[in-house]
């Protein structure tokens, strides 16, 4: 299979011409990492087998884009032709071009050792095998088949970074300052405090805050927190889960706010917005209030609004085009008015203060967000 130009092309595509990591992503076999996919389309998710289709295999491969390998427990490699699995992805190749620059974020010399957490498929280790050295690179993951798989597939790459089983939200095999560089490609909402003890004075970390769209680079303090910033870049992966699957979700909640009478109905002051697709404001709205789920619908002119989350509030908002909405709400909190008072904030500053924020991280991983007057304790 004739896979080199392809690479090479991704390469082109995911980082510019001067980059040290393009030699990497054009001399790394995407392709080997993800035999089998799935692909969501109107009938649920649908399995691919690339072996089977080598034109498809080698169009999804190597496409700038994230291709998913594991829905809630089933890993497309385990799956049947038939399978239409229920859930969230639970794992994935991640865009190639979202891996380097998270790479590029850490700032990586050439002596420096990674830990980098969330395996997946393998290849972002493989990349960073291949700029570094084997040697370099420690990769660890939750899912021990993920582990397994991405040895062999990373040794067929010509490869051999070292790949552990560890739910890295806990406690880690490694002696205390192991690494120079710490980036996760899965999503944390406070960093874990086992990250900071293997993370050498000085050295750096990468990753995202879980529910928002916040990258965090942050430094090692002499006291063993770290101090850093909310980048102005954009970036969303899988929440770290600790187990085969993520926790059931408030689907049944969410399909009951398109129904029920609210408690409160009231006359919204901003039009209907699709919060989850609004990536500043949903950040804004999350670090204030995380674990609301969003749904939103359109129906011609009409646009629908549904917020719920676990504690049993929930909303709906609907308007005709960018009308003032009718707003039901229900629970023990008013979830659209948390929105709306983001909304206004923005109003009122010209901009939100998430992103850009600076980042103090305890040595016990507590994490706080401050631009201005304005500051945030994540939970």
């Amino acid at each position: 299979m004739n896979w080199s130009p392809r690479a090479a092309a991704l390469a082109d595509a995911a980082t510019h011409p001067h980059s040290r990591w393009r030699p990497a992503v054009a001399a790394t076999p995407r392709h080997l990492f993800i035999p089998r996919w799935w692909e969501r389309g109107t009938g649920g998710w649908k399995l691919h087998d690339g072996p089977a289709d080598p034109g498809r295999w080698l169009d999804a491969a190597y496409r700038d884009t994230s291709v998913v390998t594991r829905v809630g427990p089933l890993h497309a490699d385990h799956a049947t032709p038939d399978a239409r699995p229920h859930g969230r992805p639970t794992s994935s190749a991640t865009l190639p071009s979202l891996v380097v620059q998270m790479f590029q974020y850490a700032r990586m010399g050439e002596d420096d050792r990674l830990l980098d957490v969330g395996t997946g498929s393998g290849y972002g280790a493989a990349l960073a095998a291949r700029r570094l050295s084997d040697e370099q690179v420690v990769s660890v993951d939750v899912d021990p088949y993920l582990v397994e798989a991405a040895r062999g597939r990373l040794n067929e790459a010509g490869v051999a970074p070292t790949v552990d089983a560890v739910d890295a939200t806990g406690v880690l095999p490694y002696e205390p300052a192991s690494f120079d560089r710490i980036v996760a490609t899965v999503a944390v909402r406070t960093v874990p405090e086992s990250w900071l003890g293997v993370l050498r004075p000085g050295g750096r970390l990468v990753t995202t805050i879980a529910g928002t769209s916040l990258l965090v680079t942050a430094v090692k303090d002499p006291d063993g927190g770290a101090t850093g910033r909310v980048e102005w870049d954009r970036a969303g992966f899988m929440h770290a889960r600790h187990g085969e699957d993520y926790p059931p979700g408030i689907a049944v909640l969410l399909a009951k706010a398109a129904e029920l009478e609210g408690d409160d109905v009231t006359l919204g002051p901003y039009p209907v917005v699709d919060v989850a697709n609004a990536w500043d404001l949903s950040s804004m709205l999350d670090v204030k209030a995380p674990g609301i789920e969003h749904e939103y619908q359109e129906d011609g002119e009409q646009r629908v609004a549904l917020m719920a989350h676990a504690d049993g509030s929930w909303a709906r908002a609907v308007a005709v085009g960018s009308d003032r909405p009718t707003v039901h709400q229900g629970g023990p909190r008013r979830l659209w008015d948390l929105l709306d008072e983001c909304r206004s904030y923005w109003l009122t500053h010209g901009e939100l203060p998430v992103r850009g924020a600076r980042v103090f991280i305890k040595p016990d991983g507590r994490t706080v967000l401050a631009r201005g007057k304005w500051h945030a304790k994540l939970s």
